[in-house]
Order: C-alpha cells, then structure tokens, then sequence
C-alpha cells in the first residue's frame, strides 16, 4: 500500500509522485493499491485530526490476508499503522518547522501556536521513529529532518512525472515557470525578472490561489504583454513548452525536492534558480547546469538575458544538466525502497 493525503481539486508535485511509485512498482510485479484520505491543514488545530485519522488505519491486512509493507509518503500519511511501515518523506508539514514566523506559514511564536507546534513536533517524533526504513526525496529533506527531529533518512530520488516524454528543442524567446502559484514558488520574482530581460516572454504554467495578483503584479511592472498565464496544460502541451523554452526559472524558497529542475534537463535545458532555493541547488551547479543568483527580480532577470545573449551556451548548460537527470531512474527507486 501506498499512502496519499490528498488536498482534494489540488494535484500537485506530491500527488504525482505517489502516483508514479504506484504505476512502477505494478511495472514491477508487485500487487500495488493507492490508500488516499482527504487533507485539511486549517484551522490549525485540524492539523491534531488529520493525524488521528491516519493513526486510526491499520493497513496491516486486507480482507483476511496479510498486506506485506505501506509507504507512507508526507505528513500526515506516516501515523497509519503497520508492523513494515516504510517512509519515503515527501515532506512534513513544514509550517510547523522551518517555515514558522515566515510568510510562509500561519504558524508564529506565540503561546498558542507554540503548543500546538510542540505537540504535532513531539508526535511526528514518535511515528516517524517507527519506520523501518526511512528515506527522503531529497538531501534538503533529510537535513531538515536530522535537524528538527533527530532522526536519520537517506536521500532517494526519483525520476520527474514526464521523464521518458521530454525531448529537445530550440532555444526559443520565452522562459517557462512550471509549478504551483503560491507563495513560497516565488513566481512574483520571475514576474518582476521580464522586466530586466528586454525581447523575452514568460510563460507561467499552473495553477493556485495567487493568480489574480501575479496577473496584476505583470501589469503593474509593464510586462503584461509579455507574460502568458497558461494555468494547466495537458501533457501534450506541456512537453511542447519545455522544448521551446529558452530556459526553465525555478526560484522557489528553501524547496524540499523540485521535479521542475529534472524536467528541465531532461529537455535539455539550463535552469535558472536562486541561491536559497534548497532542493534544485542538489542538482542546479552555478555555470555547468544552470545559473545560481540571489533571490531578487533584478539578478534573476540579468541571468535570463546572458542566457538569450549567448544561445550555444544556454545549449551547454542544458546537455550538462541532461547527464545529469538521465541517471535517476525509477528502478533504482524501487531496489533501495523495498530492497
């Protein structure tokens, strides 16, 4: 069994991976189910419900015979019960964590919200001790993990949801953000960037609450005209965009895992991302893959603009960047999972 919190309406990065694992593990001969159970964060003390329910299933055995492991996934699917619990740790619920008394997070320093973090801290503690093998998506993941709760993951990656489908394509005279639009994606930076890069057109894919207001954050910069919101795009469609792109901008805050990088190179082409972003710089090497800049519109922009003045290094950037996605593969994924 694979565990899901699913945000009903929202298929973000996590829900795919989790559909991934599941349609992999069935290539691989495994009798594979998805457990799903509808998450809701606020208010927050629903934060102490969502992880009673998942501590509520007990997926030990279905219909009279013995289920053998679950993988649990993020926060809160790891309180669900089993002797040969696994954890693939997509992410916490990092509000309560790094995020807290940022923007980021409707958690701050107050007493109130200082014992409910204690609690939801202290219990994830003790599931996530339960594991009997505990992995992270990413590097960024597993320090955060080692640092807030003393425990150890290993780092495991996975291949993008459009791995296998991405192919090349000329260096076009757009740049392409992929993602969530919410706060923490930092989309309004790669807005405010098309300003600073005369000639050259973003395309934003995705969909989520700060639309409306990146709209007229384009409009208030100038940059109306140049900046096409595409909300959510088929597959099909998708995979056209990342080959015509100049350059994929990715310049999220502190990002456990971010796909959007791999499928970036495995399109072979550079990414641009910021110095703070987290996970990307895991794969993103300032001048070899891609360019690292301080989290400013202004550096994004410049950087844009020296990858549409010299094409044929944009090129080079993205054929390093190719190397190295092609090597992550969903086989190695389910070896070191269920080894």
């Amino acid at each position: 069994m694979v565990c899901e919190a699913q945000v009903p309406f929202v298929h973000g990065g996590a829900e795919l991976h989790v559909r991934g694992l599941v349609a992999e593990l069935s290539r691989r001969g495994y009798r594979v189910e998805r457990a799903s159970v509808p998450f809701k964060w606020y208010p927050k003390e629903e934060l102490l419900a969502q992880a009673a329910a998942w501590r509520m299933i007990d997926l030990s055995e279905s219909n009279g015979e013995p289920i053998d492991a679950v993988i649990a996934t993020k926060f809160p699917t790891y309180f669900v019960r089993h002797p040969n619990k696994i954890t693939w740790l997509f992410h916490q619920y990092r509000a309560i964590y790094d995020l807290c008394g940022t923007r980021f997070s409707e958690f701050d320093h107050t007493e109130r919200d200082v014992r409910l973090r204690d609690r939801l801290i202290a219990l994830d503690n003790d599931v996530l001790a339960e594991s009997k093998r505990l992995f992270a998506n990413a590097r960024n993941t597993a320090a955060r993990l080692a640092q807030y709760n003393g425990l150890t993951a290993e780092p495991l990656y996975h291949p993008p949801p459009l791995a296998g489908k991405l192919t090349a394509g000329p260096y076009g005279d757009y740049v392409l953000s992929v993602g969530r639009l919410e706060a923490n994606k930092r989309v309004d930076l790669i807005v405010g960037a098309i300003a600073h890069a005369p000639g050259l057109r973003l395309v934003v894919v995705g969909e989520g609450p700060l639309r409306a207001r990146l709209e007229q954050t384009a409009i208030d910069a100038g940059v109306g005209g140049r900046v096409t919101f595409a909300g959510r795009v088929d597959e099909h469609d998708l995979v056209s965009l990342y080959a015509g792109a100049l350059a994929v901008v990715f310049p999220p805050f502190d990002e456990d895992y971010g796909f959007i990088t791999l499928e970036a190179f495995l399109a072979r082409k550079p990414v641009v991302t910021t110095i703070d972003a987290g996970g990307p710089l895991e794969f993103v090497e300032d001048g070899v893959s891609g360019l690292v800049v301080e989290p400013a519109a202004d550096a994004i922009g410049a950087a844009i603009a020296r990858l549409a003045a010299d094409r044929a290094r944009a090129a080079a950037l993205g054929d390093a960047g190719y190397d190295r996605a092609r090597a992550i593969t969903w086989d190695g994924v389910v070896d070191r999972l269920l080894g």
